[in-house]
């Protein structure tokens, strides 16, 4: 019986999967960590090596973990975090680290794209406004101030196809990661010969693109001995972590959306057609389901204010967590979980890295607003985590206003393993939120896209309709939505108030 494995090239860590084929269960994972830097305020960077290391920890550990089924595997997918740079030389030397989705330095070069571009033509073209997050003003941002790096360059690839091209020694993409750059031609899912004339980046730094389910490499003998892959395994395209995640939550046709709490919080629709917002505060990509396209609303820091308030003023959990044996954002949820709904007036404003959706600002910050001499542990960590709620429900504001059906959601990534916070998203959106028996998301997704290349499954839709049952169903409670109501309303008002003084404190920290 065959098996497959996805990969996710996260921004917290790598996830390997091993899947059986016929019934979708999960024979096998694995896990490994590397650090984020951040060099100075609201830049975000990775060294493309512990990307490397960890994948030679998490791989051959799957590999163990799925003992004789590893040597059923007959493809395997990639995914990860979007937008990334990572720039090689002529030698295909790694020349600076990578800059990240989150990173916001690139406010110029957005406003020099749009400058040289046109936002009506990019919109038609790309069908998004220049973001700070994107690949493409990235690549300008290096061109202006690491000169000597960039004449250098010869590839510029994003995280997970470097990742394949040391699997494999291919420079490829997909149509959904390739999105991401701000230079493909989302209507037309190819490189735009325009976009890239207009910014004078060369076409041939980019990989060759394809759709996700395409098989475009194979893992080529050095990576078999440094990872246990059977050497010639079949790479296929994958997708970008958010259609990836579609995938593995069977967001493939339009009607159901998904939201995936993982560093960044992101809700998710497919469409049958590019849906650019004319605001751009949602994004239109195309999807790792061929023929499909989708928009998704993404909050820059969900997951990663949790992390934060692990690292930065959980030591007591991490600690204790250790003694137990059990996850230290297990301790502080159950911590939050102390304090009332609304924390007694206390707001967190999520915006760690900027914000995205609804704001389109670089220059946003975080912080609690309301904090009083009551106020508790307890108090602190429940608004941290109702705050990033309240950023995911501005993006459910948005589909609301483009038109977006929203029915319901179906909840993955790390949040959604805490009962606690899947009802806070309900009660929050006034939805039902349910869950899938196997919540893997783009991992899992990825693995589908592997099995639909290797000829396993027909087609996407029906990788999904084989594999996925829906597991857990959270509705939400009246009186709680209307208290959740009222401090949305006020959660709302603040980033207006502040922008200016936002705008301010960046100015005083370049």
């Amino acid at each position: 019986m065959p098996s497959l494995m996805g990969i996710d090239l996260g921004t917290q860590g790598i996830r390997v999967l091993v899947i059986d084929a016929e019934s979708g269960k999960v024979l096998a994972s694995a896990t490994a960590e590397y650090p984020l830097l951040t060099p100075k305020p609201l830049w975000a960077e990775q060294h493309p090596a512990d990307w490397w290391r960890a994948a030679q920890q998490a791989i051959p550990q799957a590999l163990r973990a799925a003992g004789d089924r590893a040597h059923d595997l007959v493809a395997l997918g990639l995914t990860g975090q979007m937008h990334g740079l990572v720039l090689l030389d002529e030698h295909d030397e790694v020349l600076r680290p990578a800059i990240l989705w989150c990173d916001q330095r690139t406010e110029a070069q957005c406003a020099e794209i749009h400058r040289r571009v046109g936002l009506d033509r990019l919109r038609r073209i790309a069908c998004n406004p220049a973001l700070t997050g994107f690949t493409a003003p990235k690549l300008l941002w290096v061109r202006e101030h690491e000169p000597e790096v960039f004449a250098r360059a010869r590839h510029a690839l994003l995280p997970k196809d470097y990742l394949r091209w040391l699997l494999s020694g291919e420079y490829a993409t997909d149509v959904a990661d390739a999105s991401g750059t701000l230079l493909l031609d989302v209507p037309q899912r190819c490189w735009s010969d325009d976009l890239l004339a207009a910014l004078e980046l060369r076409r041939a730094w980019l990989p060759a693109v394809y759709e996700g389910p395409q098989v475009c490499a194979r893992v080529h003998a050095a990576a078999s001995a440094a990872t246990g892959l059977p050497e010639g395994l079949p790479i296929v395209a994958g997708g970008g972590d958010q259609a990836a995640g579609g995938v593995g939550n069977g967001i493939v046709h339009p009607g159901l959306a998904s939201c995936t709490i993982g560093t960044s919080g992101v809700l998710f629709a497919a469409t049958e057609q590019p849906r650019p917002d004319q605001r751009g505060a949602l994004q239109a990509f195309c999807h790792s389901v061929p023929g499909r396209w989708h928009v998704m609303g993404v909050t820059q820091a969900a997951g990663l204010s949790l992390r934060w308030v692990r690292d930065e003023l959980g030591a007591a959990e991490q600690a204790l967590a250790s003694r137990l044996g059990v996850d230290a954002y297990e301790l502080l949820i159950q911590e939050a979980a102390r304090a009332p709904t609304g924390s007694e007036g206390l707001l967190f404003l999520p915006y760690l890295m900027g914000e995205r959706a609804p704001h389109l600002d670089p220059n946003a910050r975080g912080g609690w607003i309301g904090l009083t001499a009551r106020h508790d542990r307890a108090a602190l960590i429940r608004a941290v985590l109702e705050g990033v709620t309240y950023s995911l429900r501005d993006c459910v504001e948005l589909f609301h206003e483009a038109g977006v059906p929203l029915s319901d959601v179906r909840a993955s990534g790390g949040g959604a393993r805490s009962a606690f916070w899947r009802q806070l998203l309900a009660d929050v959106f006034g939805l039902p939120v349910a869950t899938l028996e196997i919540a893997e998301g783009p991992a899992y997704g990825a693995a589908l896209l592997a099995g639909v290349g290797a000829g396993v499954y027909p087609d996407v839709e029906r990788a999904c309709a084989q594999t996925l049952r829906e597991g857990s169903r959270t509705v939400p409670d009246t009186a709680r939505h209307a208290t959740y109501s009222a401090y949305y309303d006020l959660y709302r008002a603040l980033y207006p108030a502040l922008k200016e003084h936002f705008r301010r404190l960046a100015a005083l920290v370049r």
